[in-house]
């Protein structure tokens, strides 16, 4: 499998083939020291944005690794958009819950102050959660070789998902209690689709009822109770399945 390498300001146009590229900084100290890369074996460099180059190592240092372009690879954009809005959970498992959601294929991940998060993100805690929510997403897209590494956006409180809830063409509420199965829900043919994935304690019936006024459908993904940190990377696999 070629390993895919991340370099944000990738030229744009994309590198022509037969054209040099430089990858250094973080990307490439790791590419040579961790990975051992050796001239000779090919690799991408993606931007992170769906756009990438393959091409054959050329010269490897210790912080520096360049090659040729032989490919252009450019993700194609599909149909549905899929945000999930993940409820703070404990431990690391928020980081989990990234990571799959991301191999899967998750466009964008916003965290969510529900009201029975047992966590809170505030000051430079919040900070250094997201900072690593956003690693994981990074990691995650690399070693998934996707072309697009998923958004992580600012947490937001169940007022501000509220809102939010209004700028989406389909929006569903993982809820143990619905009624309808979440593999029979009609989907926009295109679009963006939220997922809305609650705490440990669940979500508050007073938070059901306002996002169901803002739009939103409760739904029901198992016969069972999962976890917050596995039940968005279910919902998206059977969506995604469809």
């Amino acid at each position: 499998m070629i390993p895919l390498f991340l370099l944000e300001d990738l030229a744009d146009p994309l590198p022509a083939v037969g054209t040099p590229v430089r990858l250094d900084g973080e990307e490439g100290r790791h590419a040579a020291l961790v990975r051992r890369i050796r001239p000779g074996e090919m690799i991408l460099i993606g931007d992170g944005r769906g756009r990438a180059v393959a091409g054959e190592v050329d010269e490897v240092s210790q912080t520096v690794l360049t090659m040729t372009v032989v490919e252009q690879h450019i993700a194609e954009r599909p149909r549905r958009r899929y945000i999930a809005v993940q409820a703070l959970p404990k431990g690391d498992r928020g980081e989990l819950a990234v990571e799959m959601m991301t191999e899967v294929g998750v466009a964008e991940i916003i965290p969510w102050q529900a009201r029975r998060s047992v966590v809170r993100w505030s000051g430079e805690r919040a900070q250094k959660a997201l900072t690593r929510w956003r690693s994981t997403a990074r990691e995650a897209a690399k070693q998934s070789r996707r072309l697009l590494v998923p958004a992580v956006r600012e947490p937001v409180d169940t007022d501000d998902l509220v809102q939010a809830l209004g700028s989406v063409d389909c929006a569903l509420i993982l809820h143990e209690e619905a009624t309808e199965p979440l593999a029979r829900v009609e989907l926009p043919p295109q679009g963006t689709v939220m997922i809305v994935i609650g705490p440990e304690g669940g979500i508050t019936p007073a938070e059901i009822d306002e996002l169901v006024v803002a739009g939103g459908r409760p739904v029901l993904i198992s016969d069972g109770v999962l976890r917050t940190s596995t039940a968005g990377v279910v919902a998206l696999a059977t969506l995604m399945s469809r």
